[in-house]
């Protein structure tokens, strides 16, 4: 795929590992894996395993799109691609292709091998975002800038405490894939997951002896070795933990990396203007913008990642011992969210680490309330000298005057009787004072590893 309307993912390294090609690579190389897993289990000849070893290394004889129009009689691309696979071995070594598994072995493996190579891609990038974050929060560990709630002015932060909490989020959405990478397994358990066919093809001998649970749990083990990918302790055909938990990760990915897009959006906006993208895109009809075009692209992932992983939930009621319909409906879902975190988890990085900060701009919108973004301070300071219900009245009024004579908020109360010679309002009324534990706060938030 070209990618023509996903810019968010297309030319990414996470694309490329998802391509149909690197699709097709990956069931070749379960295939292969299973057939050296049973050579080393004793199910199967030595020189067989080498045999379709080499023939599944050449990806380029089989024909992607000749393999997927012929998937459409047994509903999966496994049994076009077994066909093509054993004619291209050795007429010795070809009984020992795809031996006792059936397509949902290799398919579902297959799945687990690409989602194994993309996310180690995806926590490449994730690694990239943490540190530059990390780099921002620190610089600007003090920088004061207006704290918004309900998209209004509420009391002040620090730009390096948000650096922080988006630092923290790429964190929460790395340890999750690291946990689910880790976790990936292969499948294996034949026609109804009992794994029989393997049992019914050992020789006789010690393998023999092992009974069916023997031979399959060695086979399971010695497979999941060839692949680097887990060894579950039973078969999964319909217990699809594994494929939620890898959607939901995924999920949680986007979202996260959403969140840093969604306040870059709206601090890069003309009118606030206290962040700027490194390189912002550019208007087919409007010369002078410069668009935060990274972050919009995060945020479109973000947007399509929960109703994705919400079909691969709804893929854990699968019926009996193979469903008809939820188990299709993952593979092309899976791929969709593989590439949605990858390519927000490159966009991230490039945003992250070409982000800049304004901090004249954050000071003076500081100002925009006229000291008003501090009355929460004034409040409890006042509360000491004039009671509380007294104190929040006077406020109240004197924000009011303040903002309808264009003056500033310290101005109007300097001319309280109350308060004359009694507090140091400029002190009170500073921004720049009333920061709270921004600062411990992100010094503890880098803390973490």
């Amino acid at each position: 795929m070209s990618g023509l309307f996903a810019p968010g993912w297309a030319g990414s390294a996470a694309a490329d590992a998802t391509s149909d090609r690197a699709f097709l690579a990956a069931l070749l190389a379960v295939e292969a894996a299973l057939a050296r897993a049973q050579a080393a289990v004793g199910l199967a000849p030595g020189e067989a395993a080498a045999a379709v070893t080499e023939a599944a290394a050449d990806v380029d004889r089989f024909d992607a799109r000749d393999i997927a129009l012929r998937a459409r009689e047994g509903g999966n691309p496994v049994i076009p691609l077994v066909a093509e696979l054993t004619a291209a071995v050795p007429e010795a070594a070809a009984p020992y292709v795809h031996r006792g598994a059936t397509s949902q072995d290799i398919l579902d493996s297959a799945l687990m091998l690409l989602s194994a190579r993309t996310l180690d891609l995806v926590l490449a990038d994730l690694a990239r975002v943490e540190g530059a974050l990390a780099r921002l929060a620190r610089v600007h560990r003090d920088t004061v800038m207006p704290g918004r709630t309900l998209t209004q002015h509420a009391v002040p932060t620090t730009f390096g405490l948000k650096a922080a909490g988006w630092r923290s989020l790429a964190l929460d959405a790395r340890d999750r894939v690291a946990g689910v990478r880790a976790a990936l397994p292969v499948q294996l358990g034949g026609a109804a997951g009992t794994s029989a066919a393997f049992d019914a093809y050992a020789p006789p001998g010690p393998r023999r002896d092992l009974g069916a649970g023997g031979i399959a749990a060695a086979l399971v083990s010695a497979f999941a070795a060839e692949l680097s990918l887990a060894a579950p302790p039973l078969p999964w055909h319909t217990l699809r933990t594994p494929v939620a938990d890898l959607g939901a990760a995924l999920a949680v990915t986007a979202g996260a990396l959403g969140k840093t897009a969604a306040d870059v959006l709206v601090l890069s906006r003309t009118e606030i203007g206290e962040v700027s993208e490194g390189a912002g895109g550019g208007s087919s009809a409007m010369p002078h913008k410069a668009n935060p075009v990274r972050a919009t692209l995060i945020a479109a992932a973000a947007r399509r990642a929960p109703a994705l992983a919400a079909i691969l939930f709804g893929a854990l009621t699968a019926e009996d011992e193979r469903p008809a319909g939820a188990w299709h409906a993952e593979w092309e879902t899976v791929r969709d969210l593989l590439r949605l975190a990858g390519g927000a988890a490159r966009d991230a990085a490039e945003l992250a680490e070409g982000l800049r900060a304004h901090p004249e701009v954050m000071r003076e919108h500081l100002g925009l309330t006229g000291g008003s973004i501090v009355s929460e301070r004034l409040a409890a300071e006042l509360a000491s000298l004039l009671g509380r219900a007294r104190a929040r009245q006077l406020l109240a009024d004197a924000a009011r005057r303040a903002c309808a004579q264009g003056r500033s908020l310290a101005e109007v109360l300097a001319a309280e009787p109350a308060l004359k010679d009694t507090v140091d309002l400029d002190e009170l009324t500073d921004p720049a004072h009333y920061t709270g534990a921004a600062g411990a706060l992100t010094d503890r938030a880098l803390e973490r590893r």
